[in-house]
């Protein structure tokens, strides 16, 4: 299946069916009075989050949407029948935003949150709602509303407990494949990874997803090479984990390199936990490996692993140093989530008693 984080999509809720003029006609009853039904609701488009899907594509290949209107009331005080509403079924970690591609509508991140993008318009009355003491055979009805329309753009950002970030070709999907049963594309040029790959581990039996993002170049912030789109997929994660390529001449540098994108797009991702692990340590000498080590721990200020996605050598410890992160994260995000349940609930328990004060 093809990967697709951004498509640009128009919806249209239908229109409310309009009211019926119709008059009672029976025999021995003179005056039968108004009986006309109202119109049916327009269908409304809503956008639901499943966790079945990992792509936008679907949206690649139809990109409007429109709803039915309401059917027309009729007489014998019949209502038309309310159009059906049409689903979106999106993945999760999908963002709705309005044609300006900045303003944020909605952010989908549990299976089977709903969003109603644009309601149906509602059904014009019949002509009995206008029965009056003074007007006994009203010939007047409503037309229905009119549904609504918008141009929007969904983005997906993938959702996953730790992101693996360095420059090309430095052996993130190899990482990802030893790892999990994910099995990306691998080759030994720059830029084999165009899209973003998931993987799920298992580490003492608790699973662990792991997002696997193309390359970043110097000015990735900035958009160089598709670079904001793809830093985008690693802001939800809870670590990341830094792979510096062993074979590269000055390992420091090439360190730099990713840290200054990463503080340049923003604190979201600066300021989340790093794990520095410096790979393809096969192609390296014992006393090359341990250089290398030193000069990376010295600016990192941490223990840095030295692991091969290849021979496998490090592989455990670095999933398990991860792990260990994500534990933490995991905790931190349960901490936050009880909170805000709770003030949740303190202000229905305030709305409740002003509103219990004003009856």
């Amino acid at each position: 299946m093809k990967f697709l984080d951004q498509q640009k999509i128009y919806i249209r809720s239908g229109d409310g069916g309009a009211g019926c003029v119709g008059f009672r006609r029976e025999k021995y009853i003179e005056f039968g009075g108004p009986d006309g039904g109202d119109g049916g609701r327009g269908g409304s488009v809503v956008i639901e989050c499943v966790d079945n899907l990992n792509t936008l594509i679907d949206f690649r290949y139809q990109q409007h949407f429109k709803a039915r209107r309401g059917e027309h009331g009729q007489g014998r005080n019949k209502n038309g029948k309310s159009a059906e509403d049409i689903i979106l079924k999106v993945p999760i970690g999908t963002q709705i935003f309005q044609e300006d591609n900045e303003y944020l509508l909605g952010d989908l991140v549990r299976p089977g949150q709903r969003m109603v993008l644009a309601r149906g318009g509602d059904g014009g009355r019949g002509n009995a709602h206008f029965k009056t003491s003074t007007n006994q055979a009203p010939r007047r009805a409503e037309d229905g509303w009119p549904g609504q329309e918008h141009w929007l753009w969904l983005q997906l950002k993938l959702i996953a407990d730790a992101g693996l970030i360095g420059l090309p070709n430095a052996g993130k999907s190899t990482f990802l494949s030893a790892t999990t049963r994910a099995r990306p594309k691998i080759a030994d040029y720059p830029f084999t990874t165009l899209h973003p790959n998931l993987g799920v581990g298992y580490v003492d039996g608790s699973e662990i997803v792991l997002a696997d993002i193309p390359g970043l170049i110097e000015g990735a912030h900035e958009g160089a090479g598709l670079g904001d789109r793809f830093l985008g997929h690693v802001e939800r994660c809870g670590v990341l984990l830094h792979l510096v390529d062993g074979a590269e001449d000055d390992v420091v540098k090439s360190y730099k390199t990713i840290r200054h994108e990463l503080r340049e797009y923003g604190d979201i991702l600066s300021s989340k936990p790093e794990i520095v692990a410096l790979n393809k340590i096969d192609a390296l000498t014992s006393e090359a490996t341990k250089e290398k080590q030193m000069a990376l721990s010295e600016i990192t200020r941490q223990d840095v692993v030295a692991i091969s996605g290849v021979s496998g050598a490090g592989i455990e410890r670095a999933l398990r140093n991860v792990f260990s992160s994500v534990i933490e994260f995991r905790a931190i995000k349960e901490v936050a989530e009880r909170s805000n349940e709770n003030s949740e609930k303190i202000d229905d328990i305030a709305i409740g008693i002003i509103g219990a004060d004003d009856d």
